[in-house]
């Protein structure tokens, strides 16, 4: 039997359907996941990769600190403590069960992994999703950067693993699938990266009152303020520049690139876009999701 491209990909970790990373993630860890209790309070920010998960990281961390950015300036993205960790990485599940409220993580998994309780209206989920197009576009050029992923070949070789689902994270499709099929089980806010770029203080006003904070007006706007992608480039810990070296390769480029919505059509060919519109309009037939596909076309 042949094995598949993720199989052969030393980075990727096919586990119960879905592909962990290779030194990054315990399949034996990530499995107890299931069985964590869960508080009132707690808050999982749940995306598929190159979806706005710093960006909502930004965010949740201004809202807790009511918009004083100095509170949170001096924090260190790599680090397991300070920034809201991931769920799924190696020993951040044991940190999460001695932590105090308010609990907040991100995680890019799918929906079997995570606590049943979340499913019981325990906790709070949100879940931010991003059209798939710019996703492929932003994952491509992550790859390049990122360490402990492997570097694509080329656009086209990579625009064929992403259709497949031979990445981290699987199938794009079966992310969304999975949680938005789910989501009124959930105290689940569902939002788009899109809304979030064309009205950021609507956004924050949405996750705020979602999230139960009372904030001033003017702690509001300083939220939006320090959390609008210029600013964050500008601040070194949401930006990731001092992610080490053996991590990021900072001198293939950025991590926090362009932000913006549509930046697909400089990579897609008219095949691929044909081809991607085919399989979206059958993978997501039962699903009544619409995308800004670029700043001036919503379907």
């Amino acid at each position: 039997m042949e094995l598949n491209d993720a199989e052969k990909n030393p980075t990727l970790v096919p586990h119960r359907g879905f592909n962990l990373i290779s030194g990054t993630h315990d399949p034996d860890d990530v499995d107890q996941i299931y069985n964590l209790e869960i508080r009132d309070s707690d808050v999982f920010v749940v995306t598929y990769p190159k979806s706005g998960t710093i960006w909502m990281q930004q965010i949740l961390l201004l809202l807790e600190a009511k918009g004083d950015v100095s509170a949170i300036n001096h924090l260190n993205n790599h680090s397991n403590g300070d920034l809201i960790p991931w769920i799924e990485l190696n020993g951040n599940r044991q940190a999460f069960i001695t932590a105090p409220s308010p609990r907040l993580r991100v995680t890019h998994l799918q929906h079997q992994f995570l606590p049943p309780a979340l499913s019981q209206k325990k906790g709070k989920v949100i879940y931010v999703a991003r059209n798939p197009k710019d996703v492929l576009v932003s994952y491509f050029h992550f790859h390049k950067l990122a360490n402990m992923l492997e570097t694509p070949k080329d656009f086209d070789d990579f625009f064929e693993k992403f259709m497949r689902g031979d990445v981290f994270g699987c199938s794009w499709f079966e992310h969304i699938k999975t949680w938005y099929s789910h989501k009124d089980d959930m105290n689940m806010l569902f939002i788009t990266y899109e809304e979030m770029i064309q009205d950021l203080h609507s956004a924050v006003e949405k996750i705020s009152s979602f999230l139960g904070k009372e904030l001033t007006d003017e702690q509001l706007a300083s939220v939006v303020k320090h959390s609008t992608f210029n600013n964050m480039r500008k601040i070194p810990q949401a930006s990731y520049e001092k992610v080490p070296d053996d991590l990021l390769s900072h001198q293939n480029g950025r991590f926090m690139r362009k932000g913006i919505i549509g930046d697909w059509r400089n990579h897609f060919t008219q095949a691929q876009n044909e081809r991607f519109d085919q399989v979206f309009l059958r993978e997501m037939e039962d699903f009544p999701l619409t995308f800004t596909w670029d700043m001036g076309h919503t379907d």
